[in-house]
């Protein structure tokens, strides 16, 4: 059902609960079935674990045939991050560079040319600024962009072979201002950005105006809403469904008719909602984001103001209730109440 727009509203498969022992073939039916449009899959090995090209296209082909688009993903492209994802390198023969391109070549041996990836890594369990691997002490973050785009700059001939886009995420660690950089760099021919509406909120970035930065070079979307608080460290963000947040749907949807590509996946919930800090009153994380505005930072401030205003009104969740557990049933309400409304508010930017 894509809009008069353009839209078409899938999910995230890692973030959509599925009973044990399911598999891709499953989630396109069911993603049918409730009225999705597409599923975007965490990793190329969740079509197929040996990467076989017949398994790959006839996935795809399923998809295509109930008119779903398909996305998948590919691997962290930071070098410093490709430790933690072993399974790259054994599917390169011990070369994790090669692993990717063999990603890429089957992907699109398959018809599957849009292709996800990321920078670094989160670490959820831990708390502070040495949770984000942009606060490594180890390596800096200016030296993991550096080689980021030498990685990026091997790649590219291939994906420029495969008429293929590697999109690389607004994940948790990046900015938008530096995605932009890096993919102006790297050549808009060859490497695109996934969007994630809720990840630039940690970034201390207003979600419209991120929009607005990256949407010419937007060719997957991640959706998701997000709660703000005041907390004793400045604020923090945890996740909610679409038009359940702070996030102003129609200026958002409105910047990304401006996109290559217009595919929403939602991004749910696992059993958490993830509650993360931005820690506005930390002038080392102030120090770290030479790009942040305090236009954007105050926009924050504001939202957060509006959002809180909304909970002494009985109108959103408080912070205690969003920190509660999430059961599968709540975890697929996530994603259709988030279809729900993007399909309303594709509506009356249409009219």
């Amino acid at each position: 059902m894509r809009s008069d727009l353009g839209f078409r509203i899938g999910t995230d498969s890692s973030k959509f609960p599925a009973p044990p022992d399911t598999d891709a073939a499953w989630l396109l039916e069911k993603a049918a079935k409730v009225g999705l449009e597409g599923v975007f899959f965490r990793s190329a090995l969740e079509l197929s674990p040996a990467l076989d090209v017949g398994e790959l296209r006839a996935l795809r082909e399923q998809a295509d045939d109930l008119g779903l688009y398909l996305e998948v993903g590919a691997a962290k492209i930071n070098p410093f991050a490709a430790p933690e994802a072993p399974e790259i390198r054994i599917l390169g023969d011990g070369d994790y560079l090669l692993g990717i391109e063999r990603i890429v070549a089957a992907c699109a041996a398959a018809g599957i040319h849009e292709i996800w990836a990321a920078t670094a890594n989160y670490k959820f369990d831990l708390a502070g600024r040495l949770a984000c691997d942009r606060y490594r002490t180890d390596v800096t973050w200016d030296d993991q962009l550096r080689a980021t785009a030498k990685v990026m700059a091997q790649l590219a001939p291939v994906l420029r072979a495969h008429g293929s886009h590697l999109n690389i995420e607004t994940h948790e660690e990046i900015t938008t201002f530096e995605l932009v950089r890096l993919v102006e760099e790297g050549g808009p021919d060859a490497f695109g950005i996934t969007f994630d509406t809720a990840n630039v909120l940690i970034r201390g970035e207003d979600p419209v105006a991120a929009a607005r930065r990256v949407a010419p070079y937007t060719r997957q979307t991640h959706v998701r809403d997000g709660a703000l608080f005041f907390t004793d460290e400045g604020l923090c963000r945890v996740l909610a469904p679409c038009g359940q947040g702070v996030i102003d749907w129609p200026a958002l949807l409105s910047a990304l008719l401006a996109a290559p590509r217009r595919a929403l996946s939602i991004e749910g919930i696992m059993g958490r909602r993830f509650q993360l800090p931005i820690p506005l009153y930390d002038p080392l994380w102030h120090a770290g984001q030479p790009d942040m505005t305090t236009v954007e930072m105050a926009e924050l401030v504001r939202l957060a103001c509006g959002y809180e205003g909304a909970v002494e009104r009985g109108e959103r969740r408080s912070l205690a209730s969003l920190a509660e557990p999430a059961d599968d049933h709540e975890r697929e309400q996530f994603v259709l109440d988030s279809v729900a409304h993007l399909r309303a508010v594709a509506e009356q930017i249409g009219g």
